[in-house]
């Protein structure tokens, strides 16, 4: 969360007192600071998870070469596979590992549009999300309960601000 009421609240040290107003502001300014990066890895993640798990047969190693070549502009290093530590790929995710941006989208949506307009610590609407998205677990479908929650369909608009584009 980078509003600065939420953050006072953390930022709280030993002796009480919260950060500075001028801390406070260069750390919310940075915010974006290598959300790029981060996003094109999670891009080269997810489709590379969708690919292997599209192919009857798949050289790991070389699969990720390609995409990081192809994505992130730097070579693997020679000899190594980085597919064999990446847990999600057999953890049981099975080519969704995607659902983690997607999930991004959600929550970004659902923040402007509920927590940023109604008050991020107002008690309505945190009742609300807990009853409308955690209380219902897995009981009924992940868009019609982010839709009860949003009171329409969800958009990308917010996910696409929080990441500055």
């Amino acid at each position: 969360c980078w509003e600065k009421e939420a953050l006072l609240r953390m930022s709280g040290k030993v002796d009480g007192k919260s950060l500075p107003d001028e801390l406070l502001d260069r750390l919310i300014k940075s915010r974006l600071a290598n959300v790029g990066l981060f996003n094109q890895r999670q891009l080269l993640f997810g489709l590379f998870d969708l690919t292997i798990h599209s192919m009857p047969k798949a050289d790991t190693a070389k699969e990720f070469a390609r995409f990081q070549k192809d994505i992130m502009g730097i070579d693997v290093i020679p000899g190594t596979n980085f597919a064999a530590s990446f847990g999600h790929l057999m953890g049981g995710y099975d080519s969704r590992y995607y659902g983690y941006m997607w999930a991004e989208v959600f929550s970004a949506d659902m923040f402007a549009s509920r927590f940023k307009k109604e008050g991020i610590f107002n008690p309505k609407t945190g009742m609300d999300y807990r009853a409308k998205i955690i209380g219902m677990g897995g009981t009924k479908d992940a868009n019609d309960l982010i839709r009860d929650f949003l009171g329409r369909d969800p958009t990308e608009d917010a996910f696409l601000m929080q990441k500055g584009v």
